[in-house]
């Protein structure tokens, strides 16, 4: 297992971490990604472990803090061997303070998470997304006091837009609390926006990318082709959280298809190793519902894409660049080109 450093943190985690959005299935939405139990999960967490991978992504709102629950019990009598994250944000309840990022919330969120979780620490500790109503300020001591009571390690974003990133390092920087020190993002062959603002943010501001969803809620795992969509008891076939434009994944697909027998691996290996490529990439989050799609997922680590085959994927995956980013592009001796390899 390769490990490398998030952000310009000391943290050193695995290029994969565990996603556990699979973990209970408390209702109709999760439960198309999966109903694992906690029998199943301490299996796939032993796998996990055996591979290197000791990193555990989950958020409270999973399956309304049942998949921390199930997490907490897979992991019992080994946290000290791991590291794990979750989130805090979004709705948890129907009362005016039961989501978002003030102060009250976080610190009742964390302390929430902690008990479920079964642990006194949180590795890192996430917003799930920006919560454009309360102060910045208000959230980041908050977060910076978790840090100093040592209830949590590292604080994390996810979901935020660069001006938003921005606002809260500076924030931090300007009264010297802890910084975020990753941001979770979508990030996919069919959806690289993020090379627009959020990367060149990240290698500026020293900023580790997490990515979700890597295979673009399931529309990359070859199950979907030309005249061929989505199996209707699939996840993909039962709800849609990411968007692509169809002609796009097809031209992906059909160069990922060619790449993986020219490799003699799998479609969604490919699109991993791809993104581990890319330049702030400190982990990708995997997920999956049984042993076999999570063993699968491991062999995308161990070699590595070509310059070439990294090449064509870029050129398949190639979308129109908006304003300003364009006009940017034409003055590469003002705005350089973003490295394609990570390290």
């Amino acid at each position: 297992m390769e490990y490398r450093r998030l952000g310009q943190s000391g943290l050193q985690v695995p290029v994969f971490s565990f996603g556990t959005a699979t973990f209970g299935g408390s209702n109709d939405f999760f439960k198309a990604w999966g109903s694992t139990d906690s029998q199943e999960a301490k299996r796939l967490v032993d796998i996990c472990m055996d591979a290197g991978l000791n990193f555990f992504d989950t958020a409270d709102v999973y399956s309304g803090g049942l998949a921390e629950s199930i997490l907490g019990q897979a992991i019992d009598g080994r946290r000290d061997k791991m590291l794990i994250a979750t989130k805090s944000t979004f709705p948890m309840g129907s009362g005016p303070n039961d989501f978002g990022s003030s102060r009250q919330h976080i610190i009742k969120s964390c302390e929430a998470s902690l008990k479920r979780l079964g642990t006194d620490y949180i590795d890192l500790y996430y917003m799930h997304g920006f919560d454009s109503f309360t102060p910045v300020e208000e959230t980041l001591k908050a977060l910076d006091d978790l840090v100093t009571s040592g209830k949590v390690r590292y604080i994390a974003c996810s979901n935020f837009s660069g001006w938003h990133l921005l606002k809260s390092l500076s924030a931090s920087d300007r009264r010297g609390w802890s910084r975020y020190v990753a941001h979770q993002v979508y990030y996919s062959l069919v959806g690289r926006e993020l090379e627009w603002e959020l990367i060149p943010a990240g290698l500026d501001q020293g900023v580790g990318t997490v990515v979700w969803s890597p295979l673009a809620g399931g529309a990359l795992s070859g199950k979907i082709r030309r005249n061929k969509p989505a199996p209707k008891d699939s996840r993909l076939g039962q709800i849609t959280f990411v968007s692509y434009e169809d002609e796009l994944l097809y031209r992906v697909v059909d160069v990922l298809d060619e790449i993986a027998q020219e490799r003699d691996k799998s479609i969604p290996q490919v699109a991993l190793n791809w993104i581990l490529r890319r330049p702030t990439v400190a982990n990708i989050v995997v997920g999956a519902r049984n042993e076999e799609q999570l063993k699968q997922n491991l062999g995308a680590l161990g070699w590595a894409l070509s310059a070439d085959e990294v090449a064509r994927l870029d050129a398949a995956s190639a979308t129109r660049v908006p304003y300003p980013y364009w006009h940017q592009r034409e003055r590469p001796e003002l705005v350089p080109t973003l490295p394609s390899i990570t390290q």
